[in-house]
């Protein structure tokens, strides 16, 4: 039987330790979010947040002192799930210590004014959207965080993991696109009246698809009106955006 070399024996274990530190780095970041998961559910029924619910929720504190700390990630479905997830935690942190993005001055001090700590920095939630997690390239983040107000995505009564990551942010993508409340498409005079958050991050769209009506395209569940968008037929509006809050006053 042959024997291992000292030099391939010492291979063999740094290769094994690595593989274990990153499956535990990734146990580690699956249940740093369960705490957030907890809260969450029963909590938030079709997009509605009992404020007051999740103020009272002896993890959700603790959850958002653990976000503090400077995160480790395997891969950029282990980051963007923990961006979006620290974005919804502090977006309802906000509105706990009495923020409210309801009013043209509010939204300033609610997005740009009030500083969190997060991940060994201070940071503004308008710069945590457009500086840490836009860049990332994903457009269907915009259907995952949650600005508080009854015209954003609805916040999903469950966390966002990295595991199931693409199937969450399809579903979500899916969900907003074809929600007529946010959306409407009129096939007769081929209109699209859609939501501020395609003209807010037109780029976003444009750069994942070539331009809004083609990215709507793969999403729109009629498959006469998605042809129509395929080749830009519509006429595009924007709906008067709701910023009265998601739910029940803390």
């Amino acid at each position: 039987m042959d024997r291992q070399s000292p030099f391939g024996i010492v291979v063999i274990m740094l290769i094994t330790f690595t593989m274990l530190l990153y499956a535990n780095l990734g146990l580690a970041n699956s249940y740093l979010h369960a705490p957030f998961n907890r809260v969450l559910e029963g909590n938030v029924i079709n997009g509605q947040v009992d404020y007051a619910a999740i103020k009272a929720h002896s993890e959700f504190k603790p959850y958002i002192e653990s976000l503090k700390a400077e995160p480790t990630f395997n891969n950029q479905n282990e980051e963007l799930t923990f961006w979006i997830n620290a974005y919804n935690a502090l977006v309802i942190k906000g509105i706990l210590e009495g923020g409210s993005p309801s009013t043209f001055f509010g939204r300033n001090s609610f997005f740009k004014g009030d500083q969190y700590q997060l991940a060994d920095m201070h940071i503004n939630l308008n710069d945590l959207e457009r500086k840490v997690i836009i860049p990332i390239g994903e457009p269907r983040i915009h259907f995952a965080i949650n600005c508080a107000s009854s015209s954003c995505p609805k916040l999903r009564p469950q966390v966002f993991t990295a595991d199931e990551l693409d199937t969450q942010l399809e579903h979500a993508a899916n969900e907003f696109i074809n929600d007529t409340s946010r959306n409407k498409f009129d096939p007769e005079r081929k209109i699209a009246r859609i939501s501020k958050i395609f003209d807010w991050f037109e780029d976003d769209f444009v750069n994942h698809s070539g331009s809004v009506q083609k990215y709507l395209s793969q999403y729109v569940n009629n498959s006469e009106i998605a042809e129509h968008l395929r080749n830009e037929e519509y006429k595009i509006k924007y709906l008067k955006y709701d910023w009265s809050l998601n739910g029940t006053k803390p």
